[in-house]
């Protein structure tokens, strides 16, 4: 007997529990908010959240940009792949990414006081 049917029906069935568990959840966090008489449209996610993103993808891809450049020109081994190079470069052009970010949110700051 297969069991190749349940994967779909697994699949579905816990979709559906975290989709609903998120929105319970974040129901029940509300309705204590109200409780506590703090209102819950005030817990918005920072201004700059998108700035943060957006700057951690595009080192991330300018470091996988870099490092595919640097894997096909200097490294002239056919069908020989090196990770290192890859896992490395995404994290220090991420990095930078975050880093800029930082810099920016501090320049902001300091122009708003």
């Amino acid at each position: 007997m297969d069991a190749e049917f349940l994967i779909p029906i697994s699949i579905s069935l816990g979709l559906f529990a975290m989709i609903f568990g998120i929105f319970y959840i974040r129901n029940r966090e509300r309705m204590a908010m109200i409780e506590r008489g703090m209102d819950p449209r005030l817990n918005l996610p920072q201004p700059h959240t998108n700035l943060r993103w957006g700057l951690l993808l595009i080192g991330c891809g300018l470091g996988l940009l870099l490092a595919y450049i640097t894997d096909v020109t200097l490294m002239h081994r056919e069908g020989e792949d090196n990770p290192a190079i890859y896992f490395s470069l995404i994290a220090i052009f991420g990095g930078l990414g975050l880093f800029l970010s930082y810099w920016v949110d501090m320049k902001y700051l300091e122009k708003k006081k």
